[in-house]
């Protein structure tokens, strides 16, 4: 009998260490589970930060492709670099003063003008913003007996730009380029990105081989 009884607290001493094994081993694949479960959270988290980083970035790319003018379009087509520049546009504000804004000396910042010669040919003149293109030196490298200045309501359906916004880059037609000398000896110059408010910075010879130019005495 004693035996017997002994056989029994043994089975039930074991029965007892199972127990207790069996809620130690559910306690840890509950843990388990919840760590699974928070790592998936982690990773949904993580996920859709990527994609806020992928859409914020999209739109980005949306915005600075929108801002872009037609300019910096021409110059990624041609794989030329440069930096763009944006200022609070004035309307009455000076070449000298937006080299001013830009920070940089009024001998790098050029002036588009636009001119007409004796034959009818239309030419394009890039001169320092501090100075004023001389006709007669304009005329000379031009090939023409006189070319002159045209007038301001016809700049917009002639090139496609508005007066203070006006590029040698990207005109509805290209017409002769020339480039006032002193550009060439600078190691970038600012010309109009062919809106108000916008500049671009490049290298002189960037700029002269974009446009097919020539550089010449202006001034």
């Amino acid at each position: 009998m004693a035996d017997s009884i002994a056989i029994i607290l043994q089975s039930l001493r074991k029965c007892a260490e199972w127990a207790i094994i069996k809620a130690q081993m559910q306690k840890l694949l509950r843990r388990e589970q919840s760590e699974m479960k928070d790592k998936e959270k982690d990773k949904s988290k993580d996920g859709n930060k990527d994609r806020n980083k992928d859409r914020n970035k999209e739109k980005k790319k949306e915005k600075n492709e929108k801002e872009k003018t037609n300019v910096m379009r021409v110059l990624d087509g041609k794989k030329i670099n440069y930096t763009s520049h944006a200022y609070k546009p004035d309307a009455t504000m000076s070449g000298a003063q937006i080299a001013e804004l830009l920070n940089e000396e009024a001998d790098k910042v050029f002036k588009t003008l636009v001119t007409q010669g004796k034959s009818g040919q239309y030419y394009v003149f890039a001169v320092p913003v501090k100075e004023e293109l001389d006709l007669k030196k304009a005329a000379k490298a031009a090939g023409e007996k006189s070319v002159s200045m045209i007038k301001q309501k016809e700049l917009l359906p002639l090139t496609g730009y508005v007066h203070g916004g006006c590029s040698p880059v990207g005109m509805k037609k290209q017409f002769p380029v020339f480039i006032h000398e002193t550009a060439g000896q600078q190691e970038h110059i600012f010309v109009s990105a062919g809106r108000v408010g916008y500049q671009i910075e490049l290298a002189p010879d960037d700029l002269r081989k974009v446009v097919e130019g020539k550089y010449a005495d202006l001034v």
